[in-house]
């Protein structure tokens, strides 16, 4: 049986399906968990378990259900994976204060904790059996690093929303502020400058 889509569940939360209610929030859970694992800090991860990021995020956007349905300001995954987001961004603040070097310097110039850079390196390598591209996976994985540090932000971020966190291309709009158009520029722009930067044959396809 195909499983309820989640505009179906929120027609019946508006109809006053409790049981909806909570099964709207826990489809999600398992992205709101892959989120947070490409965007928390190995080192916060020590401190702080992912799965109460994802609870209590949760929880939160359960105590604002109700005004999201009155407005819908964002198609539904968006609007719940900011409460996660502000969340994290809480956390790095409580961390770099506890700490006397910056979690953002620490972590390095494009952003994203050590494990999330190589698994976008990794989505970005090329499978070939080519002579001239046989480098060992670290080496190839840092030179995606620093090609994925010369892109600008906003190219990097579109990359990070697709590829890593799997967001289609309308949520990935919704959360960047954007149209859908505008994403697929950017993601195009972000791959011809990777291709630039580390020749055609290094990259994969269009994700």
């Amino acid at each position: 049986m195909l499983r309820v889509d989640t505009e179906q569940l929120l027609e019946r939360v508006v109809s006053g399906d409790a049981a909806a209610r909570g099964e709207l929030l826990q489809r999600h859970r398992s992205r709101l968990r892959r989120m947070v694992a490409v965007r928390v800090d190995p080192r916060l991860a020590a401190r702080v378990d992912p799965s109460d990021v994802v609870q209590e995020s949760l929880a939160e956007a359960a105590a604002n259900l109700d005004r999201y349905l009155r407005e819908r300001p964002l198609p539904f995954y968006p609007w719940l994976r900011q409460f996660a987001q502000r969340r994290l961004i809480d956390l790095h603040r409580r961390h770099v204060k506890a700490r006397r070097r910056s979690v953002t310097r620490e972590r390095g110039s494009i952003g994203l904790p050590d494990h999330s850079a190589l698994a976008l390196a990794d989505r970005l390598l090329a499978r070939t059996s080519s002579p001239s591209l046989r480098l060992r996976r670290q080496e190839r994985s840092d030179r995606v690093r620093a090609a994925l540090a010369a892109l600008a932000e906003a190219d990097r971020e579109v990359l990070v929303l697709r590829i890593l966190e799997g967001l289609p291309t309308r949520e990935a709009a919704a959360v960047l502020g954007i149209s859908e158009v505008a994403v697929r520029s950017r993601q195009v722009r972000a791959l011809d400058r990777l291709k630039v930067l580390l020749g055609p044959d290094f990259l994969e396809g269009e994700p």
